[in-house]
């Protein structure tokens, strides 16, 4: 009986576990395009846009009114047929750079994309320098002159 008990326990930890990365999606029924073609590319481009109420979660997650605003503003530009791209830049321009969940490269972003590479290069240049200045110097402490002693006297055996 234990052991069922056991088993049912894990495997109840093990679905949580692998459920636990699928959240749930806010959007509406009424927001949702009838051709499903543009329905799949307001959801790729929904998914890459900050919601500006939660920051940290995409227009597509969020349940905020401004979120649903901006998730009806990309269907509208979908389907008024402009491209993913014109889309995107058409709410940068309004929002900012900041509405993008990925930011992209550029004059301004530069800092944030290398400061990563730089603050890892900078470790591996201080790393090398002090396993480079570790390396000629002896470890732990001179014997004593009774130690020096009796090591000879191992040594001579």
């Amino acid at each position: 009986m234990r052991s069922a008990h056991s088993f049912l326990l894990k495997l109840s930890f093990f679905l949580v576990l692998l459920l636990a990365p699928f959240a749930a999606n806010a959007v509406n029924p009424d927001e949702v395009l009838q051709d499903p073609a543009l329905e799949m590319r307001a959801r790729a481009i929904s998914t890459e846009l900050r919601c500006m109420v939660c920051q940290n979660q995409s227009i597509d997650d969020s349940n905020a009114d401004l979120a649903r605003d901006l998730r009806l503003l990309v269907r509208k530009r979908l389907v008024d047929g402009d491209s993913d791209r014109q889309v995107l830049d058409y709410i940068v321009s309004r929002y900012g750079e900041f509405v993008l969940l990925k930011p992209r490269f550029s004059e301004k972003t530069w800092l944030l994309w290398g400061a990563p590479v730089a603050f890892i290069a900078i470790g591996g240049v201080a790393l090398f320098i002090y396993a480079r200045r570790r390396s000629g110097r002896p470890t732990g402490t001179r014997l004593t002159a009774e130690e020096e002693t009796r090591l000879n006297e191992i040594l001579e055996q």
